[in-house]
Order: C-alpha cells, then sequence, then structure tokens
C-alpha cells in the first residue's frame, strides 16, 4: 500500500501541529481525581449478586444515613444534581411565565433547570469575596412574577443565608440551596443539608468530595414534599417497587400525575455509602491541602486566596485562586504553562449569561462582579490522594512564573 506524498508545506504545518500538542501533555497532576477502595469494590459485587441493582434497599439506606449525617428530616436520593434542582423547582409550581433568582456565576445547570421549568433565570451579581449572591441586591430584581430564589453555596463556601432568608420572608418566596458543592461544609455552626431553605440540593459527580459515579440528593424537613418528590422521580408511581415486590399480596400501582425517570440505582447507593463513611476523612485532608496553599499565595501580591466569612466553614471541594496581575490575560498564560508543566487546572466558574444558550438574554443590570470572578480565578488540583510533593510542583510552577512577569 502506497503511503501518500504530504506536500513540504503541509508536512511542515503538521510538524508544527504535532510539536504544539506535544507542549500539552497528559497533566500528571489532575485537577479532581475520584478516591474508591477495597470497600466500594465489595459493596458492589454485593449489590450484583443480589440481583436488585435499580432503585431498592440501599438507595433507601443511603437516604437514611446521609439525612442523619446532615441532620434533615429526609434525603431524597435522585440521578443528579441537575435532576434534584429540577424535581424541586417544579414540585414547588415553578412553571411558564415564571422568574426564578440565581447567580449566573455558577455552572450551567443552575439555570438550565428553570428553563427546564419554562420559567426564566433572573441573573443577579456576587459579593467578590465569596462568589455567593449578593443579598444586598436580590430585592431589586424582584417582580410580580418572581417565584424563588437559588442562591448557590460557591465550591463549597455557604451562602449568606440569613440575609437571603430574610428577603425570601419579607416576599414570601422559597428558597432552593444549590448545595452542589456543599456536602460537608458549615453555616453558622451546622451543615449545609439540614435546610435552611425550603430544600437543599447535592451532587455525587466525580469532581465532588464523595461521589456515586454520578448522582444527587434532595434534602427536606417538609413531609408533604418529601413524599411528593419520592412520587415525581419515579415517574409518580404511587406505589415504589421496593413496596410491591415484597408485598405478600398483588399491588397495583397507579400515576396520578406526570412524573419523571429521575431514579438513583443500588449500585451507586452502595458506593454513596462507602463514601459517606470516608467523607469525614476526605474533609479533614482537604481543609489541611487548603490550608498549605492559603499559607503558600498568601506571600505574593499578585495572588488572592479564597476568602472564608466567619459563619463559614467551608469543605473546599475546590481550591479557588484569583489572579490581581495587570499583565493582560495573566490567568489564561498561567494555566497554559501549568498544563505543559503536567499540572491541570480550570477555570474558576463560568459566568452563565456569556455562553451561547444564554447570550441573547437581555441583562437587567451588570454582572461586573461575576464577570471579573470568571476572568481571573483558577481552580487548582486538589483530591484525597494528592501528595505534599505533587500540591508542592503546583505551588512552585505558579510563584515561579508570576516571578518572572
Amino acid at each position: 500500500m502506497l503511503t501518500p506524498l504530504i506536500p513540504q508545506t503541509g508536512l511542515s504545518l503538521l510538524m508544527e501541529k504535532q510539536t504544539e500538542m506535544s507542549a500539552f501533555a497528559k497533566p500528571s497532576i489532575p485537577v479532581a481525581k475520584p478516591y474508591f477502595g477495597e470497600a466500594e469494590e465489595q459493596a458492589i459485587i454485593q449489590v450484583l449478586r443480589s440481583g436488585w441493582v435499580t432503585q431498592g434497599p440501599l438507595v433507601a439506606e443511603f437516604e437514611q444515613s446521609f439525612a442523619k449525617y446532615v441532620g434533615a428530616k429526609h434525603a431524597i436520593a435522585v440521578s443528579s444534581c441537575t435532576t434534584a434542582l429540577h424535581l424541586c423547582l417544579y414540585a414547588l409550581g415553578i412553571g411558564p411565565g415564571d422568574e426564578v433568582i440565581c447567580p449566573s456565576y455558577s455552572f450551567i445547570a443552575t439555570a438550565n433547570v428553570i428553563v427546564h421549568c419554562g420559567a426564566q433565570p433572573i441573573f443577579v451579581d456576587i459579593d467578590s469575596q465569596t462568589y455567593n449572591l449578593d443579598p444586598a441586591l436580590i430585592p431589586g430584581a424582584i417582580t410580580s412574577r418572581t417565584k424563588a430564589i437559588l442562591p448557590v453555596h460557591q465550591v463549597g463556601i455557604p451562602a449568606p443565608m440569613q440575609e437571603i432568608l430574610a428577603v425570601a420572608r419579607h416576599y414570601n418566596l422559597p428558597v432552593i440551596e444549590d448545595a452542589a458543592c456543599a456536602i460537608g461544609s458549615h453555616y453558622c455552626g451546622e451543615l449545609i443539608g439540614k435546610p435552611i431553605g425550603v430544600v437543599a440540593c447535592f451532587s455525587f459527580h466525580p469532581r465532588k468530595i464523595m461521589t456515586t459515579g454520578d448522582g444527587g440528593m434532595i434534602t427536606t424537613n417538609d413531609d408533604e414534599l418529601a413524599a411528593r418528590l419520592k412520587r415525581l422521580r419515579q415517574h409518580a408511581m404511587s406505589t415504589s417497587d421496593m413496596v410491591r415486590h415484597s408485598a405478600s399480596r398483588v399491588v397495583f400501582e397507579t400515576y396520578n400525575e406526570v412524573g419523571y425517570n429521575y431514579r438513583m440505582t443500588d449500585i451507586q447507593a452502595a458506593i454513596g455509602i462507602e463514601q459517606l463513611n470516608r467523607l469525614p476523612d476526605f474533609l479533614a485532608k482537604r481543609r489541611m491541602q487548603a490550608v498549605r496553599y492559603t499559607e503558600a499565595f498568601s506571600q505574593e501580591e499578585w495572588l488572592e486566596p479564597p476568602f472564608v466569612p466567619e459563619y463559614a466553614t467551608p469543605n473546599f471541594q475546590s481550591y479557588i485562586l484569583k489572579i490581581k496581575s495587570p499583565v493582560p490575560n495573566m490567568r489564561d498564560k498561567l494555566m497554559d504553562d501549568l498544563l505543559r508543566r503536567g499540572i491541570a487546572t480550570r477555570r474558576g466558574v463560568i459566568c452563565i449569561h456569556r455562553e451561547k444558550a444564554y447570550i441573547s438574554q437581555k441583562l437587567q443590570w451588570p454582572l461586573s462582579e461575576s464577570e471579573l470572578a470568571t476572568d481571573t480565578t483558577i481552580t487548582l488540583p486538589l483530591y484525597h490522594t494528592m501528595t505534599i510533593e505533587e500540591q508542592d510542583t503546583v505551588i512552585s510552577s505558579i510563584i515561579e512564573m508570576g516571578r518572572t512577569i
């Protein structure tokens, strides 16, 4: 078989492209890495041998353990934090023509779930220190169509919930907490998930501190809402599979409203139970790593470590570093330089209103703090098995680049 000839100009371009690609080798220090051990492996094996792999007894056990951990009356396991948020908005009656206040500085799912209900996200700017909704700006965004407030505990730093709840109570609005990143974080001494609002929604995506591969959890103290959420996640089925299969007589289910297939599987729940057992160790390690980062970067004038408000004990689901250098595009140059050294990073958090899916939405006021945070922050590697040597490599690489400016 003949090899086609490549013109010299084409060959040169190809070689240049290969050289460019080789400069960005596969990172040896990832930005995140889930941790699993033999306990998770054995738990999965037991589920497979049981023959019950979809939503069943282990989902119920995981829910009970999670509710007990955070101090909530109810926990409802679902397939993701996105489906958790959507289910809560739907169950609270959010629909076409309604408005929901939320930050733009968040993962895009925060706004998507509002749109999935037929409602419109109303973006409010963030506090420059905590990266969370600025409660002072919320009243100015409320209209006759506002039906809920959706604050995000961004990167595990709790939002100022007392101030947000004061506004919500004044206008008789429910508060849905996007706690995707906040498992293990404390607000005023209480764990996030002991609902401050009506509900709190968590993520178990692999980038989170504990994971079930993917999955989510809703916590609430509202008995009636919890019962409806459990029905809605399983096609609004009146009786669960587990109840029907364990009954001593034939039971026929009914479907009294349109529901969803948002279930968690027992395979995921088996992992979740073991990960929840490991959570205290995960949290202790991350907080120790965060202290090491902060001690190193606090000495550099061009870097700003994360701010921790007095009311909060964050879990450091992510370590967000702000770049204050006057050099144009310094954050992006830093990310490129780190990648060449085998160190993966991510930009801090996106601004949803800048994304193509939302860019046509007319903004009613500037979101200057959100945009500044998006353009100047970087997420550094942080994971349970990260060694001191790996972290020192990240630290020295960043400081070295800053001193060559």
